[in-house]
């Protein structure tokens, strides 16, 4: 079976209406680098497709007190977002340049591990979701979005539009390990924001991705290190914690064991990186 109905709304409420009457039957793209290959090697074979492209979901805007990105603002747009270095390189380790043109920020949050680089920035930066339906909106921190392997909070009637970010006010670091330099699928990604009063630490994120259903947050590290003045010991034992609580997975990129052996590995790179010269010898692969 092909495809035999193709939306392009011109609006967000005419796209609210056709999900409204074709139901989860209408498979929902915005930049399509996920779904069109799956469709056209025959994995996926939806009958009716609505692009989100044209609905007017591409602003970005900041406030004095977040940043506001549309659902369909495209990756490579977030390569000059200067307020927060760790969404440039988020956006910069995902994939090729012609898949950063195409792909967009909402739609990489429904993009399965060990996919999704940008939800695993957006997770740390304590990013909210806007959701939209036909008759009411709401908003979702993104640490209650997902509820399992592409699975979430999403209701039928609902649509992505847009992601709030508060703007940080700590240090944050990011680092992606795969095979490959660039346009490569993860081993492990990592991301870090954390708040500091004098020399300790008040607030700690430390999320990992491609080591789990979904992008995580590894809440025992961050315990770990609450308080610490980010010393080596510390990082040593919450980049060790942080490979515990992990979920890693075996697939085609990476075995489990050394899924939880490189989480351990770039969570402490990722803390050296906020911590500074003079603690690495603390930590160990």
């Amino acid at each position: 079976m092909t495809v035999t109905n193709y939306f392009l709304p011109s609006s967000l409420p005419e796209a609210l209406g056709l999900l409204k009457a074709h139901g989860p039957s209408l498979l929902v793209m915005a930049g399509g680098t996920v779904a069109m290959p799956l469709i056209n090697e025959g994995i996926s074979v939806p009958q009716k497709v609505m692009g989100l492209r044209t609905v007017g979901l591409d602003r970005l805007e900041q406030s004095d007190h977040e940043l506001r990105i549309g659902a369909t603002v495209t990756l490579t747009r977030l390569l000059a977002e200067d307020s927060m270095p760790i969404l440039r390189e988020a956006a910069a380790s995902t994939a090729s340049w012609s898949i950063r043109n195409m792909g967009t920020v909402g739609g990489n949050l429904f993009t399965p591990p060990p996919g999704g680089d940008i939800a695993v920035a957006l997770l740390a930066l304590d990013a909210r979701l806007t959701l939209t339906g036909t008759s009411s909106e709401r908003v979702v921190p993104l640490s209650e979005f997902y509820t399992g392997f592409m699975t979430n909070v999403l209701r039928d009637d609902e649509l992505v539009t847009a992601i709030r970010i508060p703007l940080p006010s700590g240090a944050t670091s990011y680092v992606k390990f795969g095979r490959k330099y660039a346009s490569t699928p993860a081993v492990v990604t990592v991301a870090v924001n954390l708040a500091q009063e004098g020399s300790l630490v008040t607030d700690a994120r430390i999320v990992l991705g491609a080591a789990g259903p979904h992008p995580m947050r590894a809440s025992d590290a961050e315990a770990v290190i609450l308080g610490s003045k980010l010393e080596a010991d510390a990082l040593a034992e919450a980049a060790a914690v942080a490979s515990r609580e992990c979920l890693a997975f075996s697939d085609g990129v990476a075995s489990e064991w050394y899924r939880r052996r490189m989480v351990r590995l770039f969570v402490g790179r990722a803390l050296t990186r906020l911590a500074g010269p003079g603690v690495e010898g603390g930590l160990v692969a």
